[in-house]
């Protein structure tokens, strides 16, 4: 019997690989995210490329309104999700504090935080009820180290371990796995994101290394999720054989 993930941010990037092979190994999927062109080709590739059964969500996770609105409208089957993946999350901008731009911070803090807080609110009950799923949290090296004109993204991304580590001693009693991945560099849209659309900027990011790859990030997902229903992986700290830490590269 094919178990249910609930992926957010599945647009590109970690989102999409990780429904692509989960799609491969035994999951029905419910793709969410803001950009509905986008879910609906991931939606079509899937069923023609697999198995699977998918469904896609499209909503905001920060406005509450949209997230309970979307998963209001999930039945039968698609209501017992087993596998949450709280995947969407953004960095904004590369300013210090003292010049830091707010609307930047609040998207950081909305999408990071809140929207991951409000997901797990709507969807952890009825695992508690079944007594059973996995929460995995995709935070960040920046959840570990700290790095200058990060602020907002490292405090974001610091919370998202705590928050982890919180809702696995809350979930301990009904037997619910909790985990978190953290990636180092992972070429994907995070850094034109970061750099608002500014493409050169983000390609300079990349040169002359090796980053990891949003497939590299899905395979570690699924060997999370296939482990015995004894084990439980804490977190996951991944980094591309090019980087030791948030601020040391090799280049080439």
């Amino acid at each position: 019997m094919r178990k249910t993930a609930l992926i957010t941010g599945a647009t590109s990037g970690i989102g999409k690989a990780t429904a692509q092979i989960l799609a491969l190994n035994g999951f029905d999927l419910i793709i969410t995210g803001r950009r509905e062109e986008l879910l609906d080709q991931l939606s079509t590739s899937i069923r023609n490329e697999t198995d699977a059964d998918v469904i896609s969500l499209v909503f905001d996770v920060r406005e509450l309104s949209q997230v309970e609105k979307a998963f209001e409208s999930l039945s039968g089957k698609w209501s017992n999700i087993d596998l949450l993946v709280n995947n969407a999350g953004l960095a904004v901008g590369i300013e210090p504090v003292h010049e830091g731009v707010i609307d930047d911070w609040e998207r950081m803090i909305d999408t990071n935080i809140k929207g991951l807080l409000y997901v797990s609110k709507l969807i952890s009950p009825r695992m508690v009820e079944r007594q059973i799923g996995h929460i995995i949290n995709i935070s960040s090296i920046a959840g570990h180290e700290f790095y200058p004109n990060g602020a907002a993204y490292c405090g974001s991304k610091h919370a998202v371990k705590a928050i982890t580590k919180v809702m696995r001693l809350e979930l301990l009693p009904y037997g619910i796995k909790v985990s978190s991945i953290s990636p180092g560099m992972v070429e994907t849209e995070f850094s034109l994101v970061r750099f608002k659309g500014d493409q050169n900027r983000a390609d300079q990011v990349y040169k002359g290394l090796t980053p990891l790859y949003a497939p590299d990030i899905a395979e570690m997902i699924l060997f999370m999720v296939t482990r015995p229903s004894h084990v439980n992986i804490e977190d996951m700290l991944i980094m591309p054989t090019d980087q030791a830490s948030t601020r040391d590269f090799r280049r080439r």
